[in-house]
Parts: structure tokens; C-alpha cells; sequence
């Protein structure tokens, strides 16, 4: 079964503006997640998709791979549609976010796993315990509640479950850090945005509205997602003690 990896990037970010360009001990954030990527054993290639010639050059200048991409896209997952298109022999399609530069290699051979365990199965994503309480709190990290068999019932911003009763359900904070088989990628991108998704702000919404089931691996990996300074800060300092 063929796999890739595919991570979006974009330079214009809010908080970090050029965040992908941003310097990560003498390389360019995209490269390190780059990288990191393409040490998972599971997949043919590594792909940046971007819609920036500054991003583009970067990646190519540090022996990565980068395919320019449409500057109209609304969502990475367009994006990655766009790519997959270009890719007819390939079965999965891992979508790595281009500020996780210190993304587990071995977390996306796991993802590409369930796919090979599950012929049914078309997305999958992780999540990892949240054990603080402003965390459990805070809108921007997205909660998922499961079922048994580890499949996503929703996803939101509000704290879920509630506890009524403590201690009777984890909470989870998701990863995002999808992959698709490709067929279901290219039908899922031209789905219409649905209700939910647009209250909540989450794309993933989409999937669970029309029907589709999200296999949700659980992880302990350590997950610092670059958004301000003070997270550069700290992805720098993990680097240089070689704690990655």
C-alpha cells in the first residue's frame, strides 16, 4: 500500500507571521518538519505543498521536496486534495501541520497501520490525554470525545465531556494530524460545509456530519505546535538539548 506525506504551508499566519520560514537551530521550520516526516518508514515521500516561492525555494535549498500549489485554496485540506490528484497510484495520504516540528515519525507509520489493519477505514487521526484544567479549558485546544472502539463522536472547543461526575471519562485533546485514503480525500474536499463545522470552526465536523467514522489513535507523544514566540522558543531549546 503507497503512502505520502503531504504538509501544507502557508506564510501568512496571525500570530507568527512567515512562521514556516522561522529559524529552528540554522533551518527553516518547514525543513525541520520535513525532517522529521521523512523518517517514518511507511512512506514513499515527503511532499511540502505550498503556495509561496519564499517556501518553496527553502525546502528545495535544504534538499527537501515542494510542489507549488494554488493560492486559492481555503483549507490545507484543499490543498491536499490538490496534491493527491497529481498522485492516482497512491493509497493514503498522511497531512502532517507545517508548525509541528517536532511531529513522531513513528506516530504516522501507526496512522498508515489502521489503514492497512482496517480496508473499511477512510480517516484517521490522534489525540492525547489533557490532564490540566485551564487546558481542558481553553477554546483553541479542540476536544474529542470516543467510542469503544476508538472512533470520534465530536469534536469541540467547549470542554467535553462534561463532568458532572469526575473522573468517570478522559478528556482528550486532538492532534491535527490526519490521514485519508485517497479516494475519500478527493470526494471529502468538495463536500459542501456543514453546520457544525462552521459553528465550531472545525473542519473535521464535515466528515462526521455526512456519516463518515474517524479513527482516533491515542498517543503520549510530546506535541508543541509552533503559534507564538514563546513556543519558537521552546521548540529551539528542545533542538539544542537533542530531546526531540
Amino acid at each position: 500500500m503507497k503512502s505520502i506525506c503531504v504538509i501544507p504551508a502557508r506564510y501568512s499566519s496571525t500570530r507568527l507571521p512567515g512562521k514556516p520560514l522561522k529559524d529552528i537551530c540554522g533551518k527553516p521550520m518547514i525543513c525541520r518538519v520535513w525532517e522529521r516526516a521523512s523518517l517514518a518508514k511507511s512512506v514513499a515521500e515527503v511532499i511540502v505543498a505550498t503556495d509561496d516561492e519564499r517556501i518553496f525555494q527553502a525546502v528545495e535549498k535544504n534538499s527537501g521536496r515542494a510542489m507549488m500549489t494554488r493560492a486559492d485554496h481555503k483549507t490545507g485540506t484543499d490543498r491536499l486534495a490538490e496534491v493527491a490528484e497529481k498522485f492516482p497510484d497512491v493509497e493514503v495520504i498522511v497531512n502532517v501541520q507545517g508548525d509541528e516540528p517536532l511531529i513522531e515519525p513513528a506516530l504516522i507509520d501507526e496512522l498508515i497501520g489502521e489503514f492497512i489493519v482496517d480496508k473499511n477505514l477512510q480517516m484517521a487521526t490522534v489525540a492525547t490525554e489533557l490532564t490540566d484544567a485551564e487546558e481542558m479549558k481553553n477554546p483553541n485546544n479542540v476536544k474529542v470525545v470516543l467510542d469503544k472502539n476508538n472512533d470520534a463522536l465530536y469534536f469541540s472547543r467547549s470542554l467535553i465531556p462534561y463532568p458532572r461526575n469526575v473522573g468517570k471519562a478522559k478528556v482528550f485533546k486532538h492532534i491535527g494530524i490526519y490521514a485519508y485514503r485517497r479516494n475519500f480525500l478527493l470526494a471529502y474536499a468538495k463536500m459542501t460545509p456543514t453546520p457544525l463545522e462552521q459553528s465550531e470552526s472545525l473542519e473535521q465536523l464535515r466528515a462526521l456530519e455526512n456519516g463518515y467514522k474517524i479513527r482516533v489513535i491515542k498517543s503520549s507523544c510530546r506535541f508543541v505546535g509552533v503559534d507564538t514566540e514563546e513556543d519558537l522558543k521552546l521548540v529551539n531549546e528542545i533542538y539544542r538539548k537533542g530531546e526531540m
